[in-house]
């Protein structure tokens, strides 16, 4: 193929004979780029040509993709297959599924590799690909940085070989798989939210099959997503989770975002429990099945998980480490862990329960059948019984691409300076500061702000918790959002408490 330009633009001819793929798509452990401005179909092609590749130098040939409900993503993934298939790997298309479907398939049809094209939970205009070639694992850094040298330095190797094969139905398929050997004592009343995404296909149905009553709201394909974005983090769903619940009169809400890798959780008074305290709840459940369990949980997570006297008392192991999916799915399957979790809604669990892989579906099961085992008690009496914390939604405020890394380290060694000196902040001083992922920054009475760049947006994220008081939490944040307003690359916040 012709070598990969970054510079063209829509509606002329270069970009009909050209590909176009920017650097900055290549995000920490995935692939994203806004559809005809930052890459064109060619692109894709050339993409797939890399990975393909890349999979080839692994002695890997054998590939699983399907895609999400956009309305461009079929011609995305049919661009994708191209370029694979150049490669001389054997694709295996499995149509229109969510991320888990196409992670699920690596197991069921015995596909080592896998390239799912999907923008997740982005805005509409966003594509992207999740891969991965080591079950259940996906790539990290150090694949996606290796894959960008070969895409963009056009060292993509045709190879004969290639293959197509299409698998009818393994929508039924998953769903036979995920829902096997669940089965609720009572039919617990759910309201399922999709955001009109593409788990409104398979979320719903999961949850019947295993004896929920279900409520399906806003689960209609349609790429347009006219009612919120769905992103279960994203305080519009929340609130319309919520409303919900007390229209319904529900026992809770689950909400699965676009491409089905994540899950949210609203509770029966219609409060949003963030996924850091269902993770709780959850090793809670799990660590009374399983001794001296472990669990991984990103740096975004509630503080809760080190002081909950029942995890204590149960022998529970916690570790703290990178946000992001292949990180904590990598972490996950490194420490043999019961169960990873990420406050943006990622579950992972490990056999026997999951294949270690993230799955929004399985996360709203494994919720479901916690209630269940809680002898009659509502999931607020659940949320009540841990220990009192007050905590923001994941915040992203504005920061391009090439300036976010720098300005975390400037916030970074800000902290760092003010620490070695003593320096107090809201009259305390800085107990601990955490670096394995951007700067976490916590206070003698436990109250902590977070600041990282994002991996797959051009924006950073801040998340902040108080164990003390909801002024307390408000407190921190004015003090890291003064800090960051100092530089003129952060611009504005997507939701702010």
């Amino acid at each position: 193929m012709l070598k990969p330009r970054t510079d063209l633009k829509p509606n002329t001819f270069e970009n009909e004979i050209y590909p176009l793929i920017t650097p900055n798509g290549f995000r920490e452990y995935d692939a994203r780029w806004l559809f005809g401005k930052e890459i064109n179909l060619l692109g894709v092609q050339a993409l797939g040509l890399g990975l393909g590749t890349y999979y080839q130098q692994e002695g890997v040939k054998r590939v699983v993709t399907g895609h999400d409900y956009r309305s461009y993503e079929l011609s995305i993934k049919n661009a994708l297959c191209l370029g694979l298939m150049q490669a001389g790997c054997e694709v295996v298309d499995i149509g229109l599924v969510l991320t888990p479907c196409a992670y699920y398939a690596q197991f069921a049809l015995d596909c080592p590799a896998v390239a799912v094209v999907t923008a997740s939970h982005n805005e509409n205009g966003w594509t992207g690909v999740k891969m991965g070639c080591q079950k259940p694992l996906t790539f990290g850094p150090d694949e996606i940085n290796r894959l960008k040298d070969i895409v963009l330095n056009n060292k993509g190797e045709e190879r004969p070989g290639g293959s197509y094969t299409f698998v009818e139905n393994f929508i039924e398929t998953y769903l036979e798989a995920v829902t096997k050997g669940h089965k609720l004592s009572r039919p617990i009343k759910v309201v399922v939210a999709t955001g009109n995404g593409t788990a409104g296909l398979f979320a719903p149905e999961a949850l019947r099959r295993i004896g929920a009553d279900v409520i399906e709201v806003d689960t209609s394909l349609d790429y347009n997503f006219p009612n919120y974005n769905p992103n279960p983090e994203d305080l519009h769903m929340l609130h319309a989770m919520s409303d919900a619940v007390k229209k319904y009169g529900a026992e809770l809400c689950v909400g699965v975002d676009a491409d089905g890798d994540r899950c949210g959780v609203v509770d029966d008074k219609g409060e949003e429990i963030f996924a850091d305290k269902v993770g709780v709840l959850l090793a809670r459940d799990l660590s009374a099945k399983v001794k001296n369990a472990q669990f991984v949980v990103d740096v975004k997570s509630t503080a809760i998980y080190t002081i909950d006297p029942i995890l204590k008392a149960n022998g529970v192991k916690t570790d703290y480490w990178k946000t992001g999916h292949s990180y904590i799915k990598r972490r996950t399957a490194e420490l043999g862990a019961t169960a990873g979790f990420e406050k943006s809604g990622h579950y992972f669990f490990n056999p026997p329960y999951g294949h270690g892989y993230d799955d929004g579906v399985l996360a709203a099961i494994a919720v479901l059948e916690m209630l269940d085992h809680a002898g009659g008690k509502k999931l607020s009496d659940l949320e009540a019984t841990l220990p009192k914390t007050w905590s923001s939604p994941t915040m992203g405020p504005y920061c391009a691409d090439d300036a976010k890394y720098n300005v975390v380290a400037a916030i970074t060694k800000e902290y760092e300076d003010l620490k070695a000196k003593g320096g107090k902040i809201l009259g305390q001083a800085i107990a601990s500061i955490v670096t394995v992922n951007g700067v976490r920054v916590t206070l003698e009475d436990g109250t902590w702000c977070l600041v990282r760049a994002s991996s797959n947006k051009p924006s950073l994220v801040v998340v902040v918790e108080s164990p003390t008081s909801d002024e307390a939490m408000h407190a921190i944040f004015k003090d890291l959002d003064a800090r960051l307003s100092k530089h003129p690359e952060v611009g504005e916040y997507d939701q702010k408490i």
